[in-house]
């Protein structure tokens, strides 16, 4: 059924192909896509940390001979498949006749791969970091990083000192704006600003002002702090810095609470139930998949014993990682 952002009849995408002259640079490749672009991407952006692993034969892209992933656990202990890198050995090539020439001056097929991400990294990041307030979005991919809110102004002074510090804040560096809309309560433009998850709010007022301070607001952690004008372009820099590395801090302090080894299908089944378990893959010989299937726990990845992408399907000591998805 239809989902937001994560299943829908229409959404939009990330896509990429290669063609390579061996199996070796393939999958080397696909490797590189998912750890230095998908990966560096949603942990030091969007922070969301993200398991990498091997998808089982099953669960693989059709017509594929390897798919890698990244999954993230959102705060509901769920897992998210954020992205995905392909390796199609030569079945594309051989069914579109995609070639090249060889220092032989043979013509040999290509090795092609493929990668994706779409619209649903964009459900992850609301469901990694939202709370009952409304959204929690990262500094690094915000696009209003701090609002410089005028609380009420009766003369137009306050807000000329609001658009002043603007200016300072975006020199600075931190994308900013200014509402200055006063006709609208304060309260009711505070929630929904705070609704949309501008990392901070700079309340501006005429009170503040007399101090020759204003009041600073973490959509983080809901904290506010007083700093004084001439420090507010350095404080906000760094509050936004402290912000993006709190975020993933939480997120990755969360996913380990609610992420169990195991050795029994017993255990997966009860750690599943409110975030994710390893259980050797082994251990899910003789039907174990299916057993976990009538609870809609599905296998997520395969990892190697020290938590790097396996060489094969059933490379020895091999970690399934478990969970209900999305």
């Amino acid at each position: 059924r239809p989902r937001l952002f994560l299943r829908t009849s229409e959404f939009l995408w990330q896509e990429g192909h290669c063609a390579h002259a061996s199996q070796l640079d393939a999958a080397t490749y696909a490797a590189r896509i998912l750890h230095e672009v998908y990966e560096d991407f949603m942990v030091n952006v969007l922070a969301i940390p993200v398991f990498t692993g091997r998808k089982i034969p099953q669960e693989r892209f059709a017509g594929a001979t390897n798919t890698l992933t990244c999954e993230a656990m959102m705060r509901d202990g769920k897992a998210l498949q954020m992205g995905t890198s392909h390796e199609l050995g030569q079945n594309f090539a051989r069914a579109f006749d995609i070639g090249f020439q060889d220092e032989n001056g043979e013509r040999q097929l290509c090795w092609t791969t493929s990668w994706g991400v779409s619209t649903r990294m964009m459900g992850g990041l609301i469901m990694a970091h939202g709370d009952d307030a409304g959204l929690r979005v990262p500094p690094r991919v915000a696009a209003v990083q701090a609002v410089v809110l005028v609380v009420k102004d009766e003369d137009g002074s306050v807000t000329q000192v609001a658009r002043d510090l603007l200016d300072g804040l975006t020199q600075a560096g931190v994308r900013a704006r200014i509402d200055a809309q006063v006709a609208t309560g304060f309260g009711r433009r505070a929630t929904d600003w705070e609704l949309k998850g501008v990392p901070l709010r700079i309340e501006v007022g005429p009170r503040d002002l007399g101090e020759g301070r204003v009041v600073i607001a973490r959509r983080d952690t809901g904290e506010k702090v007083p700093c004084e004008l001439g420090d507010l372009s350095r404080r906000a820099a760094s509050m936004l810095e402290e912000i993006q590395v709190g975020m993933l801090e939480q997120a990755l302090a969360d996913r380990s609470a609610r992420t169990v080894d195991v050795v029994t299908l017993g255990e997966a089944r009860e750690a599943a139930s409110t975030g994710f378990a390893r259980i050797p893959w082994a251990a899910l010989a003789d039907g174990g998949i299916e057993q976990l299937g009538k609870d809609a726990i599905t296998v997520r990845c395969l990892q190697s014993a020290d938590g790097g992408l396996p060489q094969s399907d059933d490379e020895p000591g091999a970690m399934a990682l478990v969970a209900r998805s999305y």
